[in-house]
């Protein structure tokens, strides 16, 4: 039997690679994680308590990074104050607000955004 981990490694696209490192190194800054240098034009961020990957990527075939409508990159939290502060640093950082967090169903807690290129993001807190 195969065993898969669906959020095992996620990537987004932008067109301005150092811009979009800055955002994301002072999201993830509280969490304690790093930026580390894929290539010439990638970023990766190691959540090593899950062992999962986020990275952002000029996009290889040289056309503009556009944003999937419909498209949405989950962060979930342990706690609805860790999603509060998320959400804070993100919109502090330049992210554009997409909806505050809050309770959203008895399971749900969730706030989103959209980073400087326009990928939209949920903080949120599960369960």
């Amino acid at each position: 039997t195969m065993v898969a981990n669906i959020g095992g490694y996620i990537s987004i696209g932008t067109n301005d690679l150092e811009a979009s490192k800055e955002f994301y190194d002072k999201l993830f800054e509280p969490m304690g994680i790093k930026s580390f240098r894929g290539n010439d034009r990638s970023y990766f961020y190691r959540f090593k308590e899950t062992d999962t990957y986020f990275a952002i990527f000029v996009p290889f075939d040289g056309e503009q990074a556009t944003v999937g409508n419909g498209s949405m990159t989950g962060i979930t939290f342990d706690s609805t104050d860790e999603v509060d502060q998320i959400y804070k640093i993100a919109n502090e950082s330049g992210a554009t607000d997409e909806g505050k967090p809050e309770q959203k169903m008895a399971t749900f807690y969730g706030g989103y955004v959209r980073d400087l290129d326009g990928n939209k993001l949920v903080f949120c807190k599960m369960g």
